[in-house]
Formats: C-alpha cells, sequence, structure tokens
C-alpha cells in the first residue's frame, strides 16, 4: 500500500459530512491507470438516504471514465479498523478484477489488510443473472 493511498483517503475523510453519526470515513481508489479517486461519506436526516465513502469514491472513478480499480483505502475512527457494509463490498466487488489489495485503516494507526475477494465471497456478479435464463423442458 503506497503512502499517498492512505493520505488521500485520510485528507478526504475530514471532508466527511457525518453531523448524526459523528463517525466520518474516507476512501481512496487507485485505478489501472494509476490514478486516484477519493470519496467520503454524506449523511442526511432521512437514513438510509446517506452516501457511504466507498460509493462516492467509485461514482468519482466512473465520473472520471475509469472502471476497474487495482488497490483501495478506507479509514475511520476508533481504535480498531472498520471494514466497508455489504453494499460497499458489493460495489468493489464489481470494479475489482482479480486480486484487488483493501487497506483498512483506523485514525490510531491500526490496520489490516484484506482482499476485495474475501470480503465478499461468493459475491453476485454477471453470472448469477445469467444462470437459468432458458425455459425450463417440459
Amino acid at each position: 500500500m503506497s503512502n499517498d493511498l492512505i493520505l488521500a483517503a485520510s485528507q478526504v475523510r475530514l471532508k466527511a459530512y457525518v453531523p448524526y453519526s459523528n463517525f466520518p470515513v474516507g476512501a481512496a481508489l487507485r485505478t489501472v491507470s494509476g490514478a486516484i479517486y477519493v470519496g467520503c461519506n454524506v449523511e442526511n436526516v432521512a437514513y438510509p438516504e446517506g452516501t457511504c465513502a466507498e460509493a462516492g469514491a467509485i461514482a468519482a472513478m466512473c465520473a472520471g471514465g475509469e472502471y476497474e480499480i487495482a488497490e483501495v483505502a478506507v479509514i475511520a475512527g476508533g481504535d480498531r479498523p472498520v471494514p466497508p457494509c455489504g453494499g460497499c463490498r458489493q460495489k468493489l466487488a464489481e470494479f475489482a478484477k482479480g486480486p484487488v489489495t483493501v487497506t483498512l485503516l483506523a485514525t490510531n494507526g491500526a490496520q489490516e489488510r484484506t482482499l476485495v475477494g474475501d470480503l465478499l465471497p461468493g459475491a453476485f456478479d454477471l453470472d448469477h443473472l445469467t444462470a437459468g435464463t432458458e425455459e425450463p423442458k417440459a
């Protein structure tokens, strides 16, 4: 994990809009081109209408015309790293081809490394959409 990705996640975390949970999260994605895209969580009084940091970074990546993640860093407060929620695990799996490293960080310096595939084993994918699409035989 390169320090620039961790720094990008740490810096964007400070821009999170979290007046309800007071739990800012920052995410940074490096794409296969080497570009870095960031996102922070944005809450809304009408729960669950907020946006997760990972989802924001993925949206920024797509807006930048890129669609493949090479590496991920996610940082949150507390004394231990916080994994992405289930929805964001699925979103990361959509854009991670192969063994993509995810570094989970806490602001106290604790960190864990894992792979997107390990965060979401058995991820729902295109094969699930197309499996069994033939009409049953009578």
